[in-house]
């Protein structure tokens, strides 16, 4: 796991989940109609996702590289989806900081914070 913290307290100060193994064959990805756990999407009532819809999969990777741990980002985030999605997620800069360089040790060197 890539943890990356800021001195500041406040959301820039809490780890981001980066798994070295996120892009790894072996991990079985989550399709279909989805609900996050609580840890997650702590705030409202449980809400179900379509990650075949677009715009589901955009709520469904935002809230997963924001709140979840490296088992979510495991099962929820698909690496090639994600350099989809880039441009269109809502994200805090600390969390793409966070992805970028774990795509740069990867050798994918066009994506910005």
């Amino acid at each position: 796991m890539t943890s990356t913290r800021s001195s500041r307290l406040g959301p820039e100060a809490r780890p981001v989940a980066v798994p070295d193994d996120v892009d790894s064959a072996t991990i079985q990805k989550l399709d279909g109609i989805i609900e996050l756990p609580l840890r997650v999407r702590w705030s409202g009532p449980p809400k179900k996702y379509d990650l075949r819809k677009r715009e589901d999969r955009l709520r469904v990777y935002e809230q997963v590289l924001r709140e979840g741990n490296d088992e979510d980002v495991r099962r929820y985030i698909e690496v090639n989806e994600l350099l989809r999605l880039w441009d269109d997620l809502v994200l805090p800069t600390y969390v793409r900081r966070a992805w970028v360089d774990w795509f740069r040790r990867r050798g994918v060197s066009h994506l910005a914070c």
